[in-house]
């Protein structure tokens, strides 16, 4: 199996209640190697851009702002079965429904402050992934 490629964005939830190295290790612990990462906040047109492909549903507007309402921690994980295994990882969007011991279960508090995001192809994890990094930012080699 070969390795690959995702991004996840610890979004202002996470950040505000100061969960960002927890949650970290946890991404780590399940074996994903981080060859970026940083600290940003984007503005409504910004979030607006990231999440265009959601333009059309009723949700668009709050989720914009939502991710425009404090910082935020983009990365890029590497990993066999990167993005299944980081969807397993995180669980469900709502965490009402999400596995018990999975991110979202244990730290996010609604379906619109879920703590965290998850790209949902590889495909899309470049695409998004390129929104946060330029190529030079990404370490391919970080052990």
């Amino acid at each position: 199996m070969a390795l690959e490629r995702t991004l996840t964005i610890l979004k202002p939830d996470c950040v505000r209640k100061e969960l960002i190295g927890e949650v970290t290790q946890k991404i780590q612990e399940a074996g994903f190697k981080i060859l970026a990462m940083k600290m940003t906040r984007l503005t409504a047109d910004t979030a607006g851009g990231f999440y265009a492909v959601h333009k059309e549903r009723p949700f668009y507007g709050e989720l914009c702002e939502f991710m425009s309402s404090g910082a935020c921690v983009p990365m890029i994980l590497e990993k066999e079965n990167a993005v299944a295994d980081f969807r397993t990882l995180i669980g469900a969007t709502n965490p009402e429904e999400a596995e018990k011991g999975t991110i979202r279960e244990q730290f996010a508090d609604s379906l619109g402050e879920n703590i965290i995001h998850g790209s949902d192809s590889v495909e899309n994890g470049k695409i998004e992934a390129a929104y946060f990094f330029s190529e030079y930012e990404v370490v391919a080699n970080n052990s």
